[in-house]
């Protein structure tokens, strides 16, 4: 018998996850929903979207689709290391010894929905965009959706398997609320950030914009900027800064703008031109939320995947890869269950929860925002990294090199690196 899956959110990983479904054969028929517009057919928008890092599990969640891995290859570029930009003027240089892949989140997206449907027909696949998902009924097994026309009228669907891949706001995971003891933690990651687009480098700036390399700056109170090269020769990236200081949530002007990054990032500034100070402006801080649940599924039909199961700092950069990585468990467990789902999602709660947390908690402390631990992190780095390459069977990798460059079970890494995050949560 058929099985109608409803996955709400076109994201990367609900749409990876309607790969992984319809190669399974002919025995689910795959829905997709999402409260955006389809993103190949509208005009690309600076505004909302951001670069991402796609690490050794994300990328090996993309390979298991044939063909997917190639193509996203072909639209990001491969960053060898970190130049971190220090306010003297000086870098430090961090190579990585598995270079990870840097692209836009929206291109990555793009790319998935163009191989789903290059592969598969409506016979087996519905996509559904300007959908919101307005509310759930796991009784009933149905979902309704209000259409983003408001002349239009609610669309009222059932389903045999419901997936929340909606996000950190989750609509789908609300419902869990209604249900008997789920547990459900929020909190926001008390840095917000912006997104900065900036156009070709000029070649006559002396400073190093080195190609391959994630390009990183930081003042004393935290404050730090990301910039990553991107193929069409532009750089993008986020500024992150504590909320507790309203410098850059307070900037008004252009000119306080570029001011602002004159004195505080003058690389940065630069290379900054004035219409991008002028929509630095329009771009509203965004917050962020972690997210802790004690379980990710209800019954035997309702899954919640990635960022509504546990969102995560973006410090780590593991959003997106932890993400990717649920879709091939779930599938692992599909494979060992036989298909049984009720076996299958009880069993991911089981064996993601642990790692699922651990995420959440090296996100929040992995990387101090403090000066003074900070640079004490860059000296345990340097030290694991040393006595790991003389003593590779009795001291473990870096903490970084666990994350960015490894499989290694988020909550392993926890484990090994407990003191440390401990000591950053005191301060």
């Amino acid at each position: 018998m058929v099985k109608k899956v409803a996955i709400v959110g076109a994201g990367a990983s609900g749409v990876l996850l309607a790969h992984y479904l319809l190669r399974r054969g002919d025995r689910y028929q795959v829905d997709l929903y999402d409260r955006l517009s389809d993103p190949r057919i509208i005009e690309f928008s600076n505004a909302r979207t951001f670069p991402i890092s796609l690490t050794e599990r994300g990328m090996k969640a993309l390979g298991l689709i044939a063909g997917l891995e190639t193509a996203v290859r072909a639209i990001g570029l491969e960053m060898s290391g970190t130049i971190f930009h220090q306010q003297n003027g000086k870098t430090r240089v961090k190579s990585r010894k598995k270079p990870l892949v840097t692209l836009d989140r929206t291109n990555l997206v793009i790319t998935l929905l163009e191989k789903l449907t290059e592969q598969y027909d409506n016979s087996r696949l519905n996509l559904h965009f300007d959908r919101a998902c307005t509310a759930v009924d796991f009784a009933a097994k149905t979902i309704t959706f209000q259409n983003i026309d408001p002349t239009a009228t609610d669309l009222t669907v059932d389903y045999d398997l419901l997936i929340g891949a909606d996000g950190a706001r989750s609509v789908v995971r609300s419902y869990f609320l209604n249900t008997e003891l789920f547990e459900f933690e929020q909190k926001y990651v008390p840095t917000d950030y912006r997104s900065i687009i900036l156009p070709r480098p000029d070649r006559a700036l002396d400073f190093n914009l080195e190609l391959g390399k994630i390009h990183s700056w930081r003042s004393d109170d935290g404050t730090f900027v990301v910039l990553l090269h991107q193929p069409d020769g532009s750089m993008s990236g986020v500024i992150l800064f504590p909320r507790l200081n309203q410098e850059v949530a307070n900037l008004s002007t252009p000119e306080q703008v570029q001011q602002f990054f004159h004195k505080r990032f003058p690389e940065v500034g630069q290379m900054m031109p004035a219409s991008e100070a002028e929509a630095f402006l329009v771009r509203s801080p965004s917050r962020i939320l972690t997210i802790r649940c004690n379980r990710y599924h209800h019954g035997d039909s309702v899954l919640i995947i990635g960022d509504a199961a546990h969102s995560v700092s973006p410090s780590i950069g593991q959003g997106c890869n932890a993400a990717l990585e649920d879709v091939a468990i779930l599938d692992e467990l599909l494979d060992e269950y036989a298909d049984d789902w009720a076996e299958a999602i009880a069993q991911f709660t089981l064996r993601r929860q642990a790692d699922a947390h651990a995420l959440v908690e090296l996100g929040d402390y992995s990387f101090p925002s403090s000066s003074g631990l900070f640079i004490e992190f860059v000296l345990r780095e340097q030290l694991a990294t040393t006595l790991h390459q003389l003593f590779p069977d009795r001291c473990s990798p870096s903490l970084s090199e666990l994350v960015f460059e490894s499989s290694v079970p988020y909550s392993e890494i926890l484990d090994a690196y407990q003191g440390w995050i401990s000591k950053v949560k005191k301060r």
